[in-house]
């Protein structure tokens, strides 16, 4: 039997991960919740299935100014053969309340998120029949735009579909007041989706006070 090699090990637990189904929608949401817990059982089985393991170390900092505390993930994925190897992957981070809940929902949702970019795990959505996994697909095709980074609790893709496609800065505005709370909610617990938003609020900004 030939020896893979780490990255050998991580290229088929990304071919083999099945899809992340998503949750039911709670009370006062408008989609479903991409599940921590589902997220880790799926990921964790893809790793175990060709032998590797992963662990997490977390930094947490108090941010004074937004009265948020923000836990950054550093996740390992060992080589169970060969416990020298490991691959790491760094820098997915969350903020959480101060509270006694806060850190360990930042952890959670830190460590999603590190699952998610190790493996590209897959979520899709099916019609009527609602969220249904799918399987990852190999493609040589390039992306030519940022992916989305996905909030569980605010609908990203269409906050950004509806400052992009604003036909005046009447419009813009009027769009831009109706998502304020959710953007704010962006920055004080998903600073890259926040940034992707503000991102193209500005760009769009530009060109309609450019006449574009």
């Amino acid at each position: 039997m030939i020896k893979r090699n780490i990255y050998q090990k991580l290229h088929d637990a990304c071919l083999s991960a099945k899809g992340v189904k998503k949750g039911a929608k709670a009370n006062g949401m408008h989609f479903n919740p991409l599940l921590h817990d589902d997220v880790q059982a799926t990921a964790t089985q893809a790793l175990l299935d060709n032998g590797l393991y992963a662990t997490c170390n977390y930094l947490t900092e108090i941010v004074p100014n937004i009265k948020q505390v923000m836990v950054v993930c550093t996740m390992r994925v060992y080589d169970v053969d060969d416990p020298t190897q490991h691959i790491l992957v760094d820098g997915c981070s969350a903020f959480g309340n101060l509270d006694k809940f806060g850190t360990g929902n930042a952890m959670s949702y830190s460590r999603k998120y590190a699952f998610l970019n190790l493996l590209n795990l897959k979520t899709g959505i099916k019609d009527e029949d609602g969220y249904e996994p799918k399987p990852f697909e190999d493609s040589t095709e390039q992306s030519v735009e940022e992916p989305t980074y996905m909030d569980e609790t605010i609908d990203v893709e269409d906050i950004k579909h509806e400052l992009k496609n604003a036909k005046s800065l009447k419009d813009f505005n009027i769009a831009k007041e109706k998502h304020r709370a959710n953007v704010e909610y962006l920055l004080r617990n998903n600073l890259r989706a926040y940034r992707q938003v503000t991102d193209i609020a500005e760009v769009r900004e530009t060109q309609l006070n450019n006449g574009q």
